[in-house]
């Protein structure tokens, strides 16, 4: 009968974790990162001990080639580092534990490349109204115009703006003002 019991306890313990895990797959999509790759990293960070890409696809049933890609994904974030055991020849990987630098790093990186992006964007459309304003004679249009050519300084300038808040997430200065933990 102990063993029934333990074997449930067992399988409750796995669910339990196999839901949070789910949780974690599913905040991680609001930073632009797959289910299967936030499932990933949920797997590495309950693991007790770094996995080889055999383990983890066996682990999530998915296949070696996304295991190496989602790998990677998470290495480039900062969020999965290689790890070593003597006499384990394959590449092994763990999680990166400390979720607030990862968090800093997920965000930066995320948050740098869209705005340096609207950034260029917006450069551009100046560039193209200035143009189109130069090439007309429409006092109405021309009024138009500049009027977006205001919004999108303003825009821009909302951008530098978030760039400054980008860097001090990044630099961990953040914790500065909003401190860790409790």
């Amino acid at each position: 009968m102990v063993d029934k019991e333990r074997s449930q306890e067992w399988t409750e313990y796995e669910e339990t974790i196999e839901k949070f895990i789910q949780v974690i797959a599913k905040n991680m999509s609001l930073y632009g990162i797959t289910s299967s790759v936030g499932r990933l990293y949920g797997t590495l960070y309950f693991a007790d001990q770094p996995m080889t890409l055999d383990n983890m696809r066996d682990a999530l049933e998915m296949s070696k080639t996304s295991m190496s890609t989602g790998v990677r994904s998470l290495s480039e974030m900062k969020m999965v580092e290689p790890a070593f055991r003597k006499g384990v020849r394959k590449d092994l990987y763990k999680s990166e534990e400390d979720w607030y630098k990862s968090f800093t790093s997920l965000f930066g990186n995320r948050w740098r490349h869209h705005t340096e992006t609207n950034i260029e964007e917006a450069d551009e459309a100046i560039s193209e109204l200035r143009a189109i304003m130069n090439d007309t004679d429409d006092e109405e249009l021309q009024g138009m115009i500049q009027r977006d050519i205001d919004r999108l300084e303003y825009a821009k300038e909302y951008y530098r703006w978030l760039m400054k808040f980008i860097r001090v997430v990044e630099s961990g200065e953040i914790f500065k003002y909003v401190p860790k933990g409790d």
